[in-house]
């Protein structure tokens, strides 16, 4: 009897030291993979944690294991090897709650899962703003000899706007610039805006005429019935084999091209998108030279108030009068300055730009 209960006691540790070896080996798998993820620390301390408690219980279990087994085989009496027996007292309880155990680390090892993907999805809804907004308004424009151009975008709330722009080569002559805004803040004027976008870029590489472009990209976003949905849009095609600029307009703010020495507007050739499906939109030509500048902008610009007063065309004129010469990104920072300063404060509503030089 005195060597048969240390005995059992051995093998009892021994189960139990298997059983920890095996979670530890389990925790530190856990540990080691949520120190290589973008995560909240206090997350990997608890789990590395979780680790170090179990390796501490697996070393713990394994010499009470060889502890037993040297009083197995040593007879050192009843009462003494009944007492060294009690070192398996701790494993029993560890082994009879081992599926609590296991419902445990499954549960911490589902937390941890679903706090990744959670994390996923907040780096999701983080960039799929920015990343729209890249779309209707790229930072980075294909680089177009013959062109230098400049450009600003801003959002009144968010990333997301119904403010784009596009600037692309037609074909070996022509080169299309548009600037747009579809009524309304948030994610819907975003998604029109998009379609928008991508659908004019296509007619205006199917017709050579802008006008008839905008007739048919009205013709196609009536069909989707937006309700309070409204689009202006200005569209110039310049043609630097021809020296002209044909240009196109949906009810948008008067472009103004810097041309002899002059300013000129570039106003609406057609009611605004959306408006009226039959609306027929016409487009027309000037000169566009070497040094030749122009503006296109959103309503957010002209609309900068101060009071009653709006910045207004005049003031955007008046900029591109001051210093025609200047850079398109100097000239573009210079014009959102200007209504910045005109409005004593940030301009609370969407607001791009777009300024274009012949080289």
């Amino acid at each position: 009897m005195d060597r048969l209960l240390p005995a059992l006691a051995a093998v009892v540790c021994g189960a139990a030291s298997v059983y920890w070896i095996r979670a530890t080996i389990d925790r530190q798998r856990v540990a080691h993979r949520l120190a290589g993820e973008q995560i909240d620390p206090d997350i990997w301390r608890l789990a590395n944690n979780d680790y170090r408690r179990d390796f501490q219980t697996a070393i713990f279990t394994t010499i009470a294991t060889l502890a037993l087994i040297v009083v197995a085989v040593a007879e050192i009496g009843f009462w003494p090897a009944a007492a060294v027996s009690l070192l398996a007292v701790p494993s029993a309880v560890a082994l009879a709650r081992r599926g609590t155990q296991a419902e445990i680390a499954r549960i911490a090892a589902d937390r941890s899962e679903v706090e990744k993907r959670a994390r996923e999805v907040l780096t999701q809804e983080e960039l799929a703003p920015l990343q729209w907004a890249a779309r209707l308004a790229p930072s980075d424009l294909p680089d177009l000899p013959g062109f230098d151009i400049g450009q600003a975008y801003q959002a009144s709330s968010g990333a997301m706007a119904g403010d784009f722009y596009d600037v692309f080569k037609v074909d070996e002559h022509r080169v299309a610039a548009v600037i747009g805004d579809v009524t309304g803040h948030g994610i819907e004027p975003s998604i029109t805006a998009l379609q928008a976008k991508y659908l004019l870029r296509a007619f205006l590489l199917q017709f050579r005429d802008p006008g008839q472009a905008l007739e048919e990209l009205n013709a196609q976003m009536s069909v989707l019935e937006r309700g309070e949905e409204f689009i202006s849009l200005c569209v110039l095609v310049f043609d630097t084999d021809a020296e002209t600029l044909r240009y196109a307009s949906a009810g948008h703010p008067a472009a103004f091209v810097w041309h002899s020495r002059e300013v000129r507007p570039l106003g609406a050739t057609g009611p605004l998108l959306m408006l009226d499906h039959t609306a027929p939109y016409h487009s027309r030509e000037l000169a566009w030279d070497v040094d030749d500048v122009a503006v296109l902008y959103t309503d957010g610009l002209a609309e900068a108030r101060n009071g009653d007063a709006l910045f207004g065309e005049d003031g955007v004129a008046s900029m591109i009068r001051r210093d025609p010469t200047a850079s398109p990104d100097v000239l573009t920072k210079v014009l959102v300055e200007a209504a910045r300063d005109f409005a004593g404060g940030p301009i609370t509503d969407d607001l791009a730009v777009l300024v274009l030089r012949r080289t």
